[in-house]
């Protein structure tokens, strides 16, 4: 068994990987970190939890623990900040790690502490201990268009995600009065994972994020011009994949299918009046857009069944 400790539980994607990780028939929780719950049980986040669990103790302290595997689920100044202990995979959920370019990291993060390892399991597998994990976006339309990189010069990514992708934090726009019958654009040419999207496929990108009103949940609509097979290429590249789907000609990816999974759907289209390409990917974005994904890495990088403790089957209908 692996000693296993979770910085930031409180938020959704701490709670997401905790979950994981008391299904995982590998991994020893050893630390629950949470700087606001510290000193009480493991009940305070959710009453589900029994007390086999141990309570909440501070980040710091629960990095501390000698754990051999530790999932950071903080912001981006915290992971940023965080000085990995010597041996542990220590996995970030946050996106400080992810951009190579140091100006790049600064210009949209603040700070540049060093990329680590980018872990797109399908794509990009991790390589040592300290990993990346994508960010939700980043994975819907990665998937989506990697597989078609090296035929196309540039995509446009039409993307939109339940409320849960902007946190725990209390802000205007994520209250009901703004989420509930609406749908509405942000962060409009100006998305942290825009870059991190270009960085990876090599290719500039126009990236237009939507919020959605629902609890959880991504579909990422993805539109490039290119004379490939893309059909062909895609369902070669996910041939062997346990997590990601691709979806018979016709059929289109629902989020109903995936919300509270780790899989991915994928759908490969072809618009009849102008030749373009459309690749639509759906997966949750708590899932494989980050706590499903988190683990899947760290069990790549510990040799393990890259399936293990994640949720691969929704509810039929």
């Amino acid at each position: 068994m692996v000693r296993t400790a979770i910085l930031g539980c409180a938020g959704y994607a701490g709670q997401e990987t905790l979950d994981r990780v008391l299904g995982h028939p590998g991994l020893e929780l050893v630390a629950l970190g949470s700087d606001s719950l510290a000193g009480q049980a493991a009940g305070a986040l959710d009453p589900r939890l029994n007390g086999s669990l141990p309570g909440f103790v501070p980040n710091a302290e629960a990095a501390r623990s000698g754990a051999e595997l530790i999932f950071l689920c903080l912001d981006n100044d915290a992971s940023a900040a965080f000085e990995p202990p010597a041996g542990a995979v220590v996995v970030d959920l946050a996106g400080a790690h992810r951009l190579a370019d140091e100006a790049a990291a600064t210009a949209w993060y603040g700070t540049a502490p060093g990329a680590w390892s980018y872990g797109l399991p399908e794509l990009f597998p991790p390589q040592g201990r300290l990993i990346a994990n994508p960010g939700c976006y980043a994975t819907a339309a990665l998937l989506a268009l990697t597989p078609l990189a090296g035929s196309i010069s540039g995509a446009v990514i039409d993307a939109k995600s339940g409320v849960s992708g902007a946190g725990k934090s209390l802000k205007a726009s994520s209250h009901a009065g703004s989420v509930l019958e609406n749908l509405s654009p942000y962060a409009v040419g100006a998305h942290r994972h825009a870059p991190e999207i270009a960085q990876q496929l090599g290719l500039r990108v126009c990236f237009v994020p939507h919020l959605l009103p629902v609890r959880r949940g991504l579909l990422a609509t993805c539109y490039v011009q290119t004379a490939a097979d893309a059909r062909a290429l895609i369902e070669e590249a996910y041939s062997a994949s346990p997590v990601v789907r691709v979806l018979p000609m016709g059929l289109t990816p629902e989020l109903g299918r995936v919300q509270g999974t780790d899989t991915a759907e994928l759908g490969i289209f072809t618009d009849g009046e102008t030749g373009t390409t459309i690749v639509i990917c759906a997966l949750d974005n708590l899932g494989k857009g980050a706590a499903g994904q988190a683990v899947q890495n760290a069990n790549l990088a510990l040799g393990l069944p890259q399936t293990d403790g994640l949720r691969l089957h929704g509810v039929p209908v």
